[in-house]
C-alpha cells in the first residue's frame, strides 16, 4: 500500500492566498505547501488507487505528485474543502465510484451519500455507493471503514484502511475533536501511520471564543472550540490508538511561524509504503 499525503492543510490552506503572516511567508520561502486536505492510496498489488477526500485543490495535486488517477474516492464529510474537489472529474474521469455513509445527519437531513450524489448529479462518472458505519467495504483490493468521529454540527468519519493481504493499516481521524467515540478509536487503533487531524496548538485556545476542551492531566486542551484537534490532542490521540508513526495533517497557517514546520506536522507530498 503506498500512500501519498496530497493535501496536509486545512479549509485555506498554508500559505494562504492574501496572507502575508510570518507562516505563510516562511512556507514561500521555504517553496513549501499545505493545500487543502486529500490523500491518495495505492493498492501496488493489483495498481489501483482510492482518494479519501476530494480537495478542491485536486487538478493541482495530482499534477504536482504525478500520482495515477484514482479508481475510486471515499468523502468523510460534506465540507467543501473535503467534497468539492469531485468536480474535477468532469471530462477527466469515464467512471469514479464515491463511497460514503448512508446515516442521516439530523442538520441536513440527509446522509453525505445523498448530498454527494445531489450536488454532483450532472456528472455521469460519479456513482455514488452508501455505506454503513464501521462497514468494511472493499475498494480496490483494500479493507476500508468509515467510523463515525465528532465535529460538531455535521456528522463526519474518520477512515481506517487495511491491506489484508500485508496487514498494513493507514488510519486517519478526520475533522473532529479529541472526544472521538470508543468503537471508532478500537476501528481506528493499530495502524501503522496516523493522519491526525491537528488544527492548531493548544496555546492558541485562549483567542477561542469558546476556549479549549478535553484537557489533559495538565490542563492542556486537546480541543480547540468543540470541532477539530489541537496538536497536543491529536498526538495524544494517536498515542493512545497505538500508531507506529503519526504525521499531524489540517493544520491551520495560524501555527506560529517558529513551530509551523517542526515534525511531525506533515507537508504536501509526503509518501509512505505500508
Amino acid at each position: 500500500m503506498e500512500v501519498t499525503l496530497l493535501g496536509a492543510g486545512d479549509t485555506t490552506g498554508t500559505p494562504t492566498i492574501g496572507c502575508s503572516c510570518d507562516t505563510c511567508e516562511r512556507a514561500r520561502e521555504r517553496s513549501v505547501e499545505r493545500s487543502r486536505f486529500s490523500v491518495h492510496v495505492r493498492n501496488d498489488r493489483i495498481d489501483e488507487s482510492v482518494l479519501i477526500d476530494a480537495s478542491p485543490d485536486l487538478r493541482y495535486q495530482f499534477l504536482k505528485q504525478e500520482v495515477d488517477l484514482p479508481d475510486a474516492a471515499v468523502i468523510s464529510h460534506i465540507h467543501f474543502d473535503h467534497l468539492d474537489g469531485l468536480g474535477n472529474t468532469y471530462r477527466v474521469l469515464r467512471e469514479l465510484p464515491v463511497y460514503a455513509t448512508s446515516e442521516t445527519d439530523p442538520k441536513t437531513g440527509e446522509s453525505v451519500a445523498e448530498t454527494v450524489g445531489r450536488k454532483y448529479d450532472y456528472l455521469d462518472a460519479l456513482s455514488v455507493h452508501p455505506t454503513e458505519p464501521f462497514e468494511a467495504v472493499e475498494i480496490c483490493g483494500l479493507s476500508v471503514r468509515l467510523v463515525p468521529v465528532t465535529h460538531p454540527p455535521l456528522v463526519c468519519y474518520g477512515v481506517a484502511i487495511e491491506d489484508p493481504n500485508t496487514g498494513g493499516k493507514l488510519s486517519i481521524t478526520g475533522d473532529t475533536s479529541y472526544d472521538v467515540p470508543e468503537e471508532s478509536r478500537e476501528a481506528l487503533a493499530g495502524p501503522d501511520l496516523c493522519f491526525a487531524e491537528a488544527l492548531v496548538p493548544a496555546s492558541l485556545c485562549e483567542h477561542h471564543p469558546l476556549g479549549g476542551d478535553h484537557h489533559d492531566e495538565s490542563g492542556v486542551p486537546r480541543t480547540f472550540g468543540t470541532k477539530h484537534m489541537t496538536r497536543e490532542g491529536a498526538l495524544s490521540l494517536a498515542e493512545e490508538l497505538g500508531a507506529s508513526e503519526t504525521r499531524l495533517v489540517h493544520a491551520a497557517h495560524f501555527y506560529p511561524a517558529e513551530e509551523a514546520f517542526e515534525e511531525p506536522l506533515a507537508l504536501d507530498g509526503e509518501q509512505y509504503t505500508l
